[in-house]
């Protein structure tokens, strides 16, 4: 790193930034001299959602969220569910993310949530859909209003974001569920991701906000028994009542050939995670 460059520290990958360039998320970048969130309160979807939809199945059940998404994503998973926000470039339009998403200060979402829960009973706000962290100032900042006006919020996040960040987030965090990729250094290098900054999420988070674990079963890399005998064991030793989600693959993004994990093998997974952990449920069965 010399004088004219700087380093983001959001997420492991710390990319080191000359002015006017963006990190591998495409959505932090070096601005004067400063990493800044391009995608900072801009918008590109908003919904109003089952909670179990994020998913969150022993939190506030039979409750709906307003569910909001930006864009951009730090890792690179090559089956990505929701590769049009996260991983595109340009919006449908043919546009820059940054101009085609809509701009929405914290003021004017907080107003929104606490409208939805008059008249919808909304009980919060998700920061979801693409990866809500490369964002994390919008997400805090959001949420010490929501917080202030008595509703609650949920991160739905692939975890891959260093410990300072969930320092300024968890204190007005209620529920997480943390996408656990697979459970193998090499396998998270593969998808630009790095285990140990998961691992290390997963315990701040139990300690701090009720938490909730998804393991999307993609053959060939994460359908191994052994490996989620493991993955279980671990999540069992932060907290046997960590919730977990084993969750069936269907072929998106750049992995289109293939079909759909077999329901056996869900079936076979969420029997092994149910030797260490309370409550496994098994997703898109």
């Amino acid at each position: 790193m010399t004088a004219e460059t700087v380093r983001c520290d959001t997420c492991p990958r710390g990319c080191v930034l000359h002015e006017g360039e963006n990190g591998a998320c495409g959505v932090r970048g070096c601005r004067n001299g400063a990493v800044i969130p391009l995608n900072y309160g801009r918008l590109t979807s908003v919904a109003i959602d089952p909670v179990e939809k994020k998913p969150l199945a022993r939190f506030r059940p039979g409750s709906r969220i307003l569910s909001v998404g930006s864009y951009g994503c730090n890792m690179a998973c090559p089956f990505c569910q929701n590769h049009e926000i996260s991983k595109a470039e340009t919006a449908p339009d043919g546009s820059a993310w940054e101009d085609a998403a809509e701009s929405c200060t914290p003021e004017q979402l907080c107003d929104l949530a606490v409208d939805y829960a008059r008249r919808a009973g909304n009980i919060g706000v998700a920061y979801t859909y693409n990866e809500p962290l490369t964002g994390w100032e919008f997400v805090r900042d959001t949420s010490r209003l929501v917080r202030e006006a008595g509703l609650v919020n949920v991160i739905v996040t692939n975890g891959c974001v260093n410990a300072h960040v969930w320092r300024e987030l968890l204190p007005v965090t209620d529920a997480v569920n943390i996408d656990l990729k697979c459970y193998t250094e090499e396998g998270y290098r593969r998808l630009g991701g790095d285990l140990d900054t998961v691992k290390e999420s997963i315990r701040l988070c139990a300690r701090h906000c009720h938490t909730e674990i998804t393991s999307l079963i993609v053959p060939g890399l994460n359908d191994d028994e052994a490996q989620m005998e493991e993955e279980a064991a671990f999540l069992a030793s932060v907290s046997p009542e960590i919730v977990l989600h084993v969750t069936r693959y269907f072929p998106r993004y750049r992995m289109t050939a293939g079909e759909p994990t077999p329901i056996a093998v869900i079936e076979r997974l969420t029997e092994a995670a149910g030797r260490y952990l309370e409550d496994v449920l098994p997703g898109n069965v």
